[in-house]
């Protein structure tokens, strides 16, 4: 059942994750690469990612004997590592260089990647189906517009601004973490 709450919040986490402000200097950096970044398809590739993840990804899970409390709990550990890179501005995870155009490594890894792949399934064990996917919706909107305007961005908020932005969602999302963990460890104990 729609809960405008449960969007709200479950909107601000997938942001807080997707992280596509913090994303943006290397969104910029790619653009510079390869000449220009297909926003559209780049999105649309992302968003159904994540929405057939939102649906596929307990099935796989339940095929290999992993209940969705328990990667709950994975997942928060994760999350806390990324926003562990957020807040501190260390690289804990290790990418490859981006060689192609729009779909790798803009939809995926950098949208949808493994923390928000991890962070949708969390999504799922505390929120209704629909409010996760209008969050996705949401989210892949925001996404749009940011690497649309990438470049404007860069002009206004400069370096220095951009990096506050990725810090302040670390905090957040270091918080997201522990309260999933927390949530969930009581579910499976």
């Amino acid at each position: 059942m729609f809960d405008f709450k449960e969007v709200f919040t479950a909107s601000m986490i997938l942001f807080a994750v997707i992280d596509i402000i913090g994303a943006t200097p290397i969104v910029i950096s790619i653009r510079e690469k390869i000449g220009k970044i297909e926003s559209e398809k780049a999105t649309l590739v992302a968003m159904i990612i994540m929405i057939g993840f939102l649906f596929l990804g307990e099935e796989i899970l339940n095929l290999i004997g992993i209940d969705i409390n328990s990667f709950a709990v994975a997942g928060a550990i994760v999350i806390f590592f990324i926003a562990l890179e957020m807040v501190l501005g260390v690289t804990i995870f290790q990418g490859e260089e981006p060689e192609t155009a729009s779909i790798v490594p803009i939809a995926f890894p950098i949208i949808a990647g493994a923390g928000t792949l991890t962070t949708l399934l969390s999504l799922r064990a505390e929120f209704e189906l629909v409010n996760v996917i209008l969050a996705i919706m949401i989210n892949s909107l925001f996404v749009y517009i940011i690497l649309k305007s990438s470049n404007k961005i860069e002009r206004l908020l400069g370096k220095n601004g951009i990096g506050i932005i990725r810090r302040v969602f670390g905090i957040i999302l270091l918080s997201i973490s522990v309260k999933l963990f927390s949530t969930n460890i009581s579910l499976i104990v």
